[in-house]
């Protein structure tokens, strides 16, 4: 028998973690208009950080969640400014750099690392009981770290200065010149806060499942369907793509076969290509 309080659950808790990896994923393509490829290896140096500190260093946890903030958030920085802003004129390159990026740091964590699943330590112990289903608490500590980082994005893009020149740089890049915007440093910030959401999102996947060299891969498929579902460069798209797709996830999980995960949100990107490209919240740039 089903229980659709089970799949309720499961469907909260991790659609509040893909909409954290697919807000930094179409930030990226909503400002600097290039999709990066190489997201989903922040995701997985985001795991891999947090399980290094914490058993070959021994330091806690929550060290662990720094690093996996800072590290990927550093990666991505290096990577905008060492490769992709060189040729950021040019999608198509930028696509096929960050996708060989992504496939180096695979094999980097595959040759150091090895491809055995590495468990990283839970940010907090135990389970609690909702509606006769037991959940633990580290998801329920996951899900409520991802909103106040979603929420914390929403604030920093709507009522500060630099947050708005972001918003302004998605909107018209050459109207955010004519106004004084340094659109370098916008493309440099959104990097960085793109990488730092992707490495945090890596750790809280990796501490209720675990970490290996591909985790990265299934998380940046979703992200191509729930962004394009949302609407490419809408953050608020981003957040609602996120529970449409990971409904349809749990439940084809839950009800039809564990095999098919990841299909049926691909499904309904070709869909949505078709039907409606734009997606729920798009909108055209103006230039």
């Amino acid at each position: 028998m089903v229980n659709l309080v089970n799949i309720a659950v499961n469907w909260l808790l991790l659609s509040a973690l893909y909409a954290l990896v697919a807000i930094g994923f179409t930030l990226i393509f909503g400002v600097g208009g290039v999709l990066n490829l190489a997201h989903g290896a922040n995701i997985t140096i985001g795991a891999y950080t947090a399980y290094l500190l914490t058993t070959s260093l021994g330091a806690s946890v929550w060290v662990g969640a720094l690093g996996a903030l800072v590290v990927p958030g550093l990666f991505s920085l290096a990577l905008y400014q060492g490769l992709v802003s060189k040729v950021e004129e040019h999608p198509i390159t930028v696509m096929i750099l960050t996708l060989v990026t992504a496939l180096v740091v695979e094999q980097v964590f595959v040759v150091g690392v090895g491809t055995t699943p590495r468990t990283v330590s839970s940010l907090l112990r135990g389970s609690v009981t909702i509606a006769g289903t037991s959940v633990r608490t580290n998801r329920l500590l996951v899900f409520v770290l991802s909103w106040v980082l979603i929420g914390a994005l929403f604030a920093y893009i709507t009522r500060t200065r630099q947050g708005k020149a972001i918003l302004a740089t998605s909107m018209s890049e050459k109207g955010a010149a004519i106004v004084g915007i340094d659109d370098g440093r916008i493309f440099t910030l959104t990097w960085l806060i793109a990488g730092m959401l992707a490495g945090i999102a890596g750790l809280f996947l990796a501490s209720f499942t675990s970490a290996q060299p591909f985790i990265g891969r299934s998380p940046l498929l979703l992200s191509f369907s729930i962004v394009v579902l949302g609407g490419i460069g809408s953050i608020r798209g981003s957040v609602i793509g996120a529970y449409l797709v990971g409904l349809l996830d749990v439940v084809t999980v839950s009800m039809i076969s564990t095999r098919l995960s990841g299909l049926l949100p691909l499904v309904v990107l070709v869909v949505v290509l078709i039907v409606r490209p734009e997606g729920l919240f798009g909108r055209e740039l103006v230039e």
